[in-house]
């Protein structure tokens, strides 16, 4: 394999919030694997083209530099991380023929003309002008589609992890532990443990705790060094990441690294970030009491999902307290607090108790602060570059708070 690969953000990328507030599009999961990760199984070279804010969180996984000599693919960050992406994707490459291809309003993806010299100061903003620039062959056909909405990862989740899981189990040499239950090195599984792999495979990683009375029912991805608490339900469609605690019942749900859902409560059809802690009782809704299409609400417009479940969709370092109680297809941004019933979208960095009669904000030093402890509790340093990360996106969302339905006192 030659070729570059170059993973670019473009100017729809906020309306993906608040999951990409605080990562790049292309480090979104959704079916145990992100687009990153996809990328780097089709070409040799992989970089990419973030918001400016991110380019040091990027570089832990990505060199933002200009791709080197060889075809260039420029690919969205927003495409879906489909493994059955990348035998294309290998043969775009191999081929090194010029072409543009859309999905929707964006530029799904595009290769530049062999010795195109691509600007070294691109952004999020430029690169599509730059692209578009080009005068490319437009091309119909190509199979890449792209998250355009966060409800777009709940709604992918069902078919895209048995196929990835699928190859993940052939590329990474998982144990057969029961039939269609693979499991990484250092696992642990009570007996007690229940498996239904009847609909697909379950996946345990590397380093694993599974404790007694755990039920499963496939497909289901277990991310490295999670543990499942006991009495846990955990089925239909459930991608959790790395070094996670989850309880309850956790149903059709993408689970970022570093979330806690330890306790009972049911999680459905939802997206979780990291660093997220639900407390004990914590529910969701994701299915509407007239059995109806669930609309959400995107920076004042209503939008259809097509969907009959959806869930919420809770951003980063979001807490609950216990009894927490949230409403069909509601959305959480970052580093919020939700007491009592949420009936509403919650802008980021809000103490939300409407239920008790209170709105109030999250000041940026409480967020510090209480980053600091939860990064402690797993030996987890924080960083200027982290807290610098929380400073820029309390300043980013400011707007949200202000134009709530609920204004947080400030």
């Amino acid at each position: 394999m030659t070729g570059n690969i170059v993973l670019f953000e473009d100017h729809y990328v906020e309306d993906m919030w608040p999951i990409t507030l605080t990562r790049p599009a292309w480090a979104v999961t959704c079916g145990a694997y992100n687009l990153r990760e996809v990328a780097a199984l089709a070409g040799e070279r992989v970089s990419c083209v973030v918001r400016g804010y991110l380019k040091k969180i990027a570089a832990r996984s990505l060199a933002g530099s200009p791709p080197e000599d060889g075809p260039t693919l420029f690919l969205n960050a927003a495409v879906a991380p489909d493994v059955r992406y990348v035998e294309r994707l290998r043969e775009l490459l191999a081929a090194a023929q010029p072409f543009m291809c859309t999905a929707g309003h964006r530029v799904a993806a595009a290769m530049l003309r062999v010795g195109e010299q691509v600007p070294e100061d691109l952004s999020s903003a430029t690169v599509t002008p730059y692209l578009l620039s080009l005068n490319l062959p437009l091309r119909d056909g190509e199979p890449f589609r792209t998250f355009d909405y966060p409800f777009h990862v709940i709604g992918a989740l069902e078919e895209l992890l048995p196929v990835n899981v699928e190859h993940r189990i052939e590329a990474d040499g998982f144990r057969e532990l029961r039939p269609s239950v693979f499991v990484g090195e250092g696992v642990s599984v009570a007996e007690t443990a229940v498996f239904h792999a009847d609909d697909g495979p379950i996946v345990l990683d590397e380093g694993v705790r599974v404790l007694d009375f755990t039920y499963f029912e496939g497909p289901v991805y277990v991310g490295p060094r999670s543990r499942i608490i006991e009495r846990s339900s955990v089925k239909q469609s459930v991608s959790i990441g790395h070094t996670c605690k989850i309880g309850g019942e956790v149903e059709a749900t993408v689970i970022e690294p570093y979330a806690n859902k330890q306790h009972h409560g049911f999680l459905g059809h939802s997206y979780l970030g990291s660093w997220v802690n639900l407390g004990a009782g914590t529910s969701n809704s994701d299915l509407k009491n007239t059995y109806g299409e669930v609309r959400i609400q995107r920076r004042g417009r209503r939008i259809e999902t097509g969907m009959q479940f959806v869930g919420c969709v809770i951003g980063d370092y979001a807490k609950s307290a216990i009894n927490t109680s949230i409403f069909t297809g509601k959305t959480v941004g970052a580093a919020s607090m939700l007491y009592g019933y949420v009936g509403q979208d919650v802008p980021s960095f809000c103490n939300y108790a409407k239920s008790f009669g209170q709105v109030t904000e999250v000041t940026l030093e409480q967020a510090v602060i209480t980053q600091k402890r939860m990064f402690a509790r797993r030996d987890v340093e924080q960083t200027e570059d982290d807290i610098a990360l929380l400073a820029t996106i309390f300043e980013l969302t400011r707007e949200e708070r202000m134009i709530s339905a609920e204004p947080p006192a400030l």
